[in-house]
C-alpha cells in the first residue's frame, strides 16, 4: 500500500534561512529489503521503545521508553543500554525530559553524551533540547545543572533531535504555529550552542500523520529519512511507512513506501529510526519495532543497507 502525494504536498522549499548548503551523499533505496539486528530483546523497564540511537566510535546502542508507571505528559523516561546481540548493558532514567521519539548519542572520548528533548511542556515533549553523559545506573532531572540546554529555534514550542552520527551533524524537528519543521546543524558548532548557521531548515513536506502515527526520523547525508505507523493493537494489517527528503530543496525523494521489516512479530509498533556505520564501513538505516504484550514489551531492530 503506497500512499501517493501531491505535486503540492511535495512542492515545499527551504525557508526563512536562505539556501541549504547540505554536500551531496548517498541515499538509501527504501524500496529494498530490511535485515534483522535483533528480535524480542528486553529493555530495562517493560513499557514499549520510543526511540534509539548510535554511538558509532564507541559502538553503543542506547534505547528511550516511557519510565515504568509514568504518564504520557510527565516526560519521564528510561534510557537502555543494549550490545548489538541486544543483550542488556545498563541503564538510565530522566525525570521531566520529553517522549522519548528521537534522540541522539555523541562520542566524547571514551563517553558517550546523549542529545534528548528537555524541559517537558504539556503536551509531554519537550521544550529545549538537552545534552548530558550517559552514566548507567543513575537518575537524572531535566532542571540539573550537569543538562545542558539548547533552544535552537526560538519561537519552537517543541524540539526533537537525532544525530547524524557519520558525518557529525545534528538534525532537529520542532513546531511552530504552522506545523513540523526540520533544521540541520553541525555538530561540533551545536556543541558549543552555535545554531546561526543551518545546513538547512524547513517545513517537514509530509504530514504529521498519513492515516497513522508519525514514529521516527533520522538523516544521514543530505537526506531525512521518516516513519509512521501503528500497532497491530490499532491497525488490524501492516501500516508502517518510510519516506526520504532532500533536506536541500525540502522535497520528498522516495515514498512513502510500505515497509515489512519483522511483519510476523506480535504487536508490531514502528518506533524509531537511527543510521550506524558498521566497523567495516557499511552504513546502515535503522528501523525499530516495539512486541510483545503488555507489561512484557520487547524491542527489535532492522536495518537497510542499500543506497543509490
Amino acid at each position: 500500500m503506497v500512499r501517493f502525494i501531491t505535486a503540492a504536498l511535495v512542492a515545499i522549499t527551504i525557508a526563512s534561512f536562505g539556501a541549504a548548503t547540505v554536500p551531496t551523499s548517498p541515499r538509501f533505496d527504501l524500496s529494498k529489503p530490511s535485515y534483522d539486528l535483533f528480535r524480542s530483546k528486553a529493555l530495562h523497564d517493560d513499557t514499549v521503545q520510543q526511540g534509539f540511537a548510535f554511538d558509532s566510535v564507541n559502538r553503543r546502542l542506547f534505547v528511550s521508553q516511557r519510565r515504568n508507571g509514568a504518564d504520557a505528559t510527565s516526560g519521564d523516561l528510561c534510557i537502555t543500554q543494549l550490545d548489538f546481540s541486544g543483550n542488556y548493558v545498563g541503564y538510565m532514567h530522566l525525570t521531566g525530559f520529553g517522549h522519548g521519539i528521537a534522540f541522539g548519542a555523541q562520542a566524547s572520548g571514551s563517553s558517550t553524551y546523549l542529545w534528548t528533548e528537555a524541559e517537558v511542556n504539556t503536551n509531554g515533549y519537550g521544550k529545549k533540547l538537552g545534552r548530558f553523559k550517559f552514566t548507567s545506573g543513575t537518575t537524572l532531572a531535566s532542571s540539573s545543572s550537569s543538562v545542558q540546554k539548547f533552544l535552537p529555534v526560538a519561537a519552537a514550542t517543541e524540539s526533537t533531535c537525532s544525530v547524524d552520527t557519520v558525518n557529525n551533524r545534528l538534525v532537529v524537528r520542532y513546531q511552530l504555529s504552522d506545523g513540523k519543521h526540520i533544521a540541520l546543524y553541525n555538530l561540533v558548532g551545536a556543541t558549543s550552542g552555535d545554531f546561526s548557521s543551518p545546513l538547512a531548515n524547513f517545513k517537514q513536506p509530509l504530514p504529521a500523520t498519513l492515516g497513522s502515527s508519525f514514529q521516527g526520523y533520522t538523516a544521514y547525508g543530505k537526506y531525512l529519512y521518516l516513519l509512521w505507523g501503528d500497532s497491530y493493537d490499532v491497525s488490524s494489517e501492516l501500516n508502517s511507512e518510510v519516506a526520504s527528503v532532500d533536506m536541500n530543496t525540502g522535497t520528498v525523494t522516495q515514498g512513502p513506501l510500505l515497509t515489512k521489516a519483522g511483519s510476523t512479530l506480535t504487536f508490531r509498533e514502528p518506533e524509531g529510526l537511527a543510521v550506524y556505520e558498521t566497523a567495516a564501513g557499511e552504513v546502515r538505516l535503522f528501523l525499530g519495532f516495539a512486541s510483545g504484550v503488555s507489561g512484557d514489551r520487547r524491542s527489535n531492530l532492522f536495518y537497510k543497507n542499500a543506497t543509490m
